[in-house]
């Protein structure tokens, strides 16, 4: 029983990977699932999707490990976050489909709440912007429009949860209904401060308190699990976020991590002090252990790694991801196109719902390299806005490294464009899945098989640091063009 098999339901996967005593992945899975697009802006998941791919990547990678879940220690997981669900205590079936993060069906009533003035409680109690992003609105979304689903509700037959919530139900045969503090703390029901549900929110939202599941810390024993094969304690959850800014090492006040998976999130850890952002972005649990949390800023890009799926899937100019590095490379310097990727709405700092994508610039001699090359510079773009909130809400955050992970840093070329867009060094870590690390070190810290935080951090080990290779100038000049295709976009 020396072994963690951390479990990663992602927007687009679900991934599995067994690492051993010393923390070495030995065995891994993935499983891509279906995106439903019913309307416009709607984004939703089959849940048995998530469970059936969770469960066959995890069977999976102990086969590729040569392992039975009989030698497993413990079991960590981690998830997409936001993602809001809703199913019956007695069956377990949910009365709708997962509706997704990226989901901007409830930004009317976001906006008539804000409208009434609500926002200023709800951001001094959950760290949160009125956004259709978070749980609290897709949730009642649903309850108001599957029938009966309100007054089962109100009679305690239904459970709400995140991801990880349903996948804790699953995995433990019903037995857990839980979340841990960084998940609920992206639902607009949790109070960051208090370490509880709010009444107050509940009420706001009208969500009957007892669909809610009980918070524990990151680093808990959520249940135990014989999907696998014997018996194996759940002990470690964590959103993808703050599981990646785990993994990554990201202990200490200052320390600062960008996931770039399909959006793109950055966490910049402030330690026990909840700082409130002047700058639209998040104040938010970066972890919980041992009853306290700590606490970080966070901005929120929608659209990342979505972008090269766009490229390739809807535009057709590329094969592949990997083909955008060789595109990219070879584009005409002196056509300066600028994509604004604002498919699903804009995220921090501008928390504008109904902006759309734009492409700006076009010439006759635009083609799919110069395309290519503004769909990865947007990335850079968008990842600088959130710097730049983050100096200004906490002037620290000006010295720090940014440590990236996630699918795009495979990409040198992106990676570079960020360190020249920024004006800052990108540090590539030698394991790309901190988000999955960071939920197998917290299972197995639990389990008394991993070290603790002071020692893990000196694990962490660099891959390459992209330093930036342009002038001041340019730079300046290249964001004052973004600048104003953002504003132009928000106008169409």
């Amino acid at each position: 029983m020396s072994y963690i098999l951390a479990i990663d339901q992602g927007t687009t996967s679900s991934r599995a990977i067994v690492y051993d005593a010393q923390m070495r992945p030995c065995g891994q899975a993935q499983e891509a699932f279906e995106q439903h697009f019913a309307r416009s802006g709607w984004v939703e998941h089959a849940p048995d999707d998530l469970w059936q791919t969770v469960l066959r990547s995890g069977q999976r990678a102990l086969a590729a490990a040569g392992l039975s879940g009989q030698q497993l220690a413990g079991v960590g997981l981690t998830n997409q976050r936001e993602t809001t669900l809703l199913w019956d205590r007695t069956t377990g079936v949910p009365l709708y489909n997962a509706i997704v993060w990226q989901d901007r069906r409830t930004a009317e009533r976001c906006a008539r709440l804000k409208a009434e003035g609500h926002e200023p409680m709800v951001r001094r109690t959950t760290g949160l912007l009125l956004d259709p992003y978070f749980s609290a609105t897709k949730l009642a979304w649903i309850l108001d429009h599957v029938e009966g689903a309100r007054a089962r509700a109100e009679a305690g037959q239904l459970a709400f949860g995140t991801v990880d919530s349903w996948l804790l139900w699953k995995l433990t045969g019903g037995k857990t209904h839980a979340t841990d503090a960084t998940n609920a703390a992206r639902t607009l029901l949790y109070d960051i401060h208090e370490g509880e549900w709010s009444e107050a929110l509940c009420a706001l939202f009208d969500i009957p308190m007892r669909l809610l599941p009980e918070v524990h810390d990151c680093a808990a024993r959520f249940g135990e699990t014989e999907v696998f094969g014997g018996s194996a304690p759940i002990l470690g959850v964590a959103g993808d976020q703050q599981a990646a800014a785990i993994g990554q090492g990201c202990f200490q006040p200052g320390m600062m991590k960008a996931t770039y998976g399909t959006g793109c999130f950055a966490l910049l850890n402030t330690g026990s002090e909840a700082v409130n952002s002047e700058h639209k972005l998040l104040t938010t649990v970066a972890y919980q252990l041992e009853g306290q949390p700590s606490y970080a800023l966070e901005g929120s890009i929608f659209v990342a790694g979505a972008v090269v799926q766009w490229l390739r899937d809807s535009l057709g100019i590329i094969a592949d991801a990997q083909a955008c590095d060789t595109l990219a490379a070879t584009a005409d310097l002196q056509q300066d196109v600028v994509l604004v990727p604002a498919f699903t709405g804009l995220g921090a700092p501008y928390w504008n719902p109904e902006c759309r994508g734009a492409l700006f610039g076009l010439t006759r001699a635009t083609g799919p390299a110069e395309i290519v090359r503004a769909a990865l510079q947007s990335v850079g773009f968008q990842s600088r806005d959130l710097l730049e909130a983050m100096q200004a809400d906490w002037p620290a955050a000006q010295r720090a490294t940014l440590r990236v992970d996630g699918g795009m840093c495979a990409s040198d070329w992106t990676m570079q464009s960020l360190a020249d867009i920024t004006g800052r060094d990108v540090e590539r870590p030698v394991l790309l899945e901190s988000t999955a690390l960071g939920a197998a070190w917290l299972a197995g810290r639990a389990a008394g098989l991993y070290p603790g935080q002071a020692e893990f951090s000196t694990l962490w080990q660099r891959d390459r640091c992209f330093s930036p290779d342009r002038s001041a100038e340019g730079r300046a000049a290249s964001y004052a063009r973004w600048k104003a295709a953002v504003a132009a976009a928000k106008l169409v």
